[in-house]
C-alpha cells in the first residue's frame, strides 16, 4: 500500500465507504484529534512509568484506533448491501468503559483525597498526562459537536469522557509515585 495517493491534493479526504468530504469537516476534525490524542498517549507510555501503566495505555491506544475507525465511516454507508457492518471490528462497549473505571478506582486507592483543584505540572511526565487529558476533552467536544449533525454511538462519548478522567487520575498517580509536589489552586480572596 502506497503512503501517498494524491487523492487528497484537492483538500478532500475519503471516509470508509468512499464518500469524499473536506479535510476540515467536523468528522475529520474528530478522528484527527483522536489521532493526536493517541500520539500523546504514546509519549506518556514512553516515559519511565510502571509496566502495568504501559499495558493499560496500549489497550487505550488500541481502543482509540477503534473509535477513530468508527468515526471514519459515512453513517449512510455503515451497512453493506448484505446488511453486515462495513467494518467488521469489535465496537466500544460498556466493558471498555468499565475497565477505565476499574483502573481509576485502583489508582485512587493510594492517593490522598482531592480538596482543591490542582495546577497542571510538577514533573514532565505529569505534564504530558495533563496535556493529553486536555486533548481528550477537545476530542470529546468535537465528537459531541459531530453528534449534533450526525448521530454518533453514545458509548464513544462515554468512553472519551471516562478516558479524560483516567488521564487526570493517572497524572495524580504519577505525581504520587515520583513524589512530585501537587500545587493546589487556592484562589485569592477579593478585598
Amino acid at each position: 500500500m502506497k503512503i501517498y495517493t494524491k487523492t487528497g491534493d484537492d483538500g478532500t479526504t475519503g471516509l470508509f465507504g468512499g464518500t469524499r468530504v473536506p479535510k476540515h469537516h467536523i468528522r475529520i476534525e474528530s478522528y484527527g484529534t483522536l489521532d493526536e490524542l493517541n500520539s500523546w498517549i504514546g509519549l506518556i507510555r514512553d516515559q519511565d512509568i510502571s509496566d502495568s501503566s504501559k499495558k493499560i495505555l496500549i489497550k487505550i491506544q488500541e481502543k482509540l484506533f477503534t473509535v477513530g475507525a468508527l468515526l471514519a465511516i459515512d453513517p449512510k454507508k455503515e451497512k453493506l448491501k448484505n446488511g453486515k457492518d462495513r467494518l467488521n471490528i469489535a465496537k466500544i462497549g460498556d466493558e471498555d468503559i468499565n475497565l477505565l473505571e476499574q483502573e481509576i478506582d485502583k489508582m485512587e486507592l493510594n492517593l490522598p483525597p482531592m480538596t482543591h483543584f490542582i495546577l497542571p505540572g510538577g514533573h514532565t511526565t505529569v505534564s504530558y498526562c495533563h496535556i493529553t487529558r486536555t486533548i481528550c476533552r477537545r476530542a470529546e467536544r468535537l465528537v459531541s459537536q459531530l453528534n449534533d449533525y450526525e448521530p454518533v454511538d453514545p458509548t464513544l462519548l462515554s468512553y472519551l469522557n471516562r478516558l479524560s478522567d483516567f488521564l487526570f487520575v493517572l497524572a495524580r498517580k504519577l505525581s504520587h509515585d515520583i513524589q512530585a509536589n501537587e500545587i493546589k489552586w487556592i484562589p485569592e480572596k477579593q478585598d
